[in-house]
């Protein structure tokens, strides 16, 4: 039985005396049986098969990959689908990045931004709680004009300005919670923020 790699340079030799305008190729294949085949035509039997093709030399020039079974395909689909995620996420990583060395040129600017931001939430935190101090005082007064319908029915405009006042206070008590949890907010964005551009520009954390 002849080596293969006899086999290959016969079949060269063979091309070498063929017209040499006819620039004929040469493929390699196996079949699912295992067959080898080397061939000027690719052959029915390595259908979805991998296919080599080989230069006259006998290395490979052009590489045919085999056909994918559904199973095989769905993973490669998966696979690309999650390099594309992750090339994405680093792309966004790296222009939030560059956003931040934009907006910051050195840890005090990151300080002096925490501290207008906390600033202005203290603001309308005093704002509100000045609205919820003349909103419980007003509570208290219809609260005492209240009392005076103990006996009798009260008007309808002095329950719906109970009502409305009671409403008021719980937007009020609301919006001020929300500021007090925005206070924390900020302090954790600008916490991160330093720690980002301190990562990015190498500088050490100040104790």
């Amino acid at each position: 039985m002849l080596k293969p790699n006899i086999l290959i340079a016969g079949i060269l030799l063979a091309f070498a005396a063929a017209d040499a305008s006819a620039q004929a190729h040469l493929y390699k294949c196996k079949d699912s049986k295992g067959k080898t085949y080397y061939t000027q035509t690719p052959p029915t039997e390595c259908l979805g098969k991998e296919l080599d093709e080989l230069s006259k030399e006998g290395t490979v020039v052009k590489r045919r990959e085999a056909a994918l079974t559904p199973e095989q395909q769905a993973a490669r689909e998966a696979e690309q689908k999650k390099k594309k995620e992750e090339e994405e996420r680093a792309k966004e990583e790296k222009r939030k990045n560059q956003a931040l060395l934009n907006t910051y040129s050195s840890e005090k600017d990151i300080e002096d931004g925490r501290q207008r931001a906390l600033k202005q939430v203290e603001q309308a935190k005093k704002d509100i709680q000045k609205r919820i101090a003349e909103t419980e005082e007003r509570a208290k007064k219809l609260a005492a004009e209240k009392e005076f319908y103990v006996k009798k029915p009260m008007p309808k405009k002095l329950q719906d300005d109970i009502k409305s006042n009671d409403v008021d206070l719980k937007v009020q008590q609301d919006a001020l919670a929300a500021k007090q949890k925005e206070s924390g907010e900020i302090n954790a964005k600008y916490d991160e923020d330093k720690r980002r551009y301190l990562e990015l520009t190498g500088a050490k954390l100040k104790k």
